[in-house]
């Protein structure tokens, strides 16, 4: 495959005040990542070259102000320059509202360079929700931002975490478990197992099997601790395989990891999904942001502002999401 048939990707640095820059620029010069796509990172310039300083990282940044203007003959990593913050001083491993509008700022660049057709998919370094609140955006995590940006219902995007052969979607995420049971109707549950389908075929499987797991104990027991399954998930699972999709289901949230030959499974809640995910692939996890026209990952670690600027952190879970978006898991 020659270079210039290797998909763009976009490579965008999350909270400036994190680790997410330096994250960028590790992975943007892994040959690992460089076999797979061209990277372009989405950025500050005076928030990279700080970020290059301070963590000892030897780069060439070589810098556009559009995907379209790129020269792929050129030497250096591509970054899109953005300016991020103006006349106002950038302050490293600080929470404070700058860092997050320009967190967002850089994310909603990124997303629409990829809604534009000119990447052919995002993957996001972490960002820091605090200093997000501050600036006084809405935000709950990256499937919800994503859906904003792409002009859908905040709840009609979904989370998939993405670890060895492992990818685990799930119905609900960052809503209270009272909140979540009445979140989880049949409609729902169609239209994630619809995402996760979709999703799996874009990025290369062309039959995908997926298995879908029980709200309840036992996935309910028939009955014994809950009528969820037989009244909302049995009949979404039902009415998805009459469209001709792979799903089965429902089984027990606690045994779902044993069964094999499948490419997703599907949970219902937030913690039947991060709980295996965090014990089973510690800072290595990717997560998808499904449903939307997109291809959007994101990592399940966080901006690590206690180790900002040190250059010890490791690129692998953003290496890991970008493998998951060009189809090499």
């Amino acid at each position: 495959m020659t270079e210039n048939a290797l998909p763009i990707v976009a490579l965008s640095g999350g909270d400036p005040a994190g680790i997410g820059p330096e994250l960028c620029m590790k992975a943007a010069q892994s040959d690992e990542v460089v076999s797979l796509c061209r990277p372009v990172i989405f950025g500050d310039r005076q928030v990279m070259d700080r970020h290059a300083e301070t963590c000892g990282i030897k780069i060439q940044l070589d810098g556009y102000s559009a995907v379209s203007d790129i020269d792929w003959t050129s030497p250096g990593v591509k970054c899109i320059e953005l300016d991020l913050f103006g006349n106002k001083e950038f302050r490293m491993g600080e929470i404070n509202a700058d860092n997050g509008q320009a967190a967002v700022d850089c994310g909603a660049a990124a997303i629409q360079a990829a809604v534009a057709g000119e990447v052919a998919a995002v993957v996001a370094a972490p960002q820091t929700e605090k200093s997000i609140h501050l600036a006084g955006i809405e935000f709950d995590g990256y499937p919800s931002f994503v859906a904003r940006q792409t002009g859908m219902q905040p709840d009609d995007c979904y989370l998939m975490v993405c670890f060895d052969q492992y990818r685990i979607a799930h119905t609900t995420l960052h809503a209270s478990v009272r909140q979540s049971l009445d979140l989880i109707t049949e409609e729902r549950v169609r239209h994630v197992i619809s995402a996760v389908n979709d999703t799996l075929i874009k990025i290369g499987i062309r039959a995908p099997r997926i298995l879908v797991t029980g709200l309840n104990p036992h996935a309910g027991e028939d009955g014994l601790f809950g009528n969820e399954e037989a009244e909302i998930i049995e009949p979404a699972i039902a009415a998805m395989k009459s469209q001709g999709i792979h799903v089965d289901g429902p089984i027990p949230a606690d045994l779902m990891l044993h069964e094999e030959g499948y490419d997703a499974f599907i949970v219902m809640l937030h913690d039947q999904g991060h709980i295996p995910a965090k014990l089973l692939a510690k800072h290595r996890t990717a997560g998808l942001s499904i449903g939307s026209p997109i291809l959007f990952s994101s990592v399940a670690h966080g901006s690590a502002h206690d180790i900002v600027g040190q250059g010890v952190a490791e690129p692998t879970a953003v290496i890991e999401a970008i493998k998951r978006l060009t189809g090499n898991p």
